[in-house]
């Protein structure tokens, strides 16, 4: 069992520097991908607020396929290039969006959700996977959010591919 003390109250800064830390120490060890994902997702969901869906898709051959998350049901099936998601799985780039209903092509999951970010997991130069969080809030995800959770896929990422 694992007990990790992060406060939403400290700073930005410090709040993600306690995320990759706990990130870190759940993957430690652990060889499986999934295993990892269900984990950080799980942990992602627990301590970033004002989330609605935070999990992975795992890159299989030409597609995105659900992987472990936390929250409503999801669709199972992304193709590359289409969706927040597929956008950036294809670049290879971090996609945040403040407006999910202005993004064209937005694939709508859920209804609730209004802005998203999706940070690509890679490994040996390839896209494996995406990290994809859902919020109900517009604008919900800040510069300092982006650059805390890119730096927590980056620290795990040996970890997500197996």
């Amino acid at each position: 069992m694992f007990e990790f003390s992060i406060s939403d109250e400290s700073s930005t800064q410090t709040f993600y520097q306690d995320l990759i830390s706990a990130a870190q120490a759940l993957v430690d060890g652990e060889p499986d991908p999934i295993a990892n994902m269900a984990n950080i997702s799980a942990l992602i969901w627990q301590y970033v607020p004002d989330l609605n869906w935070a999990g992975f898709y795992r890159r299989i051959s030409e597609e995105l396929v659900l992987g472990p998350f936390q929250g409503k049901t999801a669709c199972i099936r992304i193709a590359m290039g289409k969706g927040v998601c597929g956008t950036a799985a294809r670049s290879g780039q971090t996609q945040r969006v403040a407006d999910v209903h202005a993004f064209p092509g937005h694939i709508a999951c859920d209804a609730d959700s209004r802005s998203e970010l999706v940070i690509p997991v890679v490994s040996a130069g390839e896209v494996i996977a995406v990290l994809d969080l859902d919020s109900p809030l517009p604008d919900r995800f800040k510069d300092a959010d982006e650059t805390g959770l890119c730096a927590l896929i980056e620290a795990i990422s040996p970890a997500l591919a197996g």
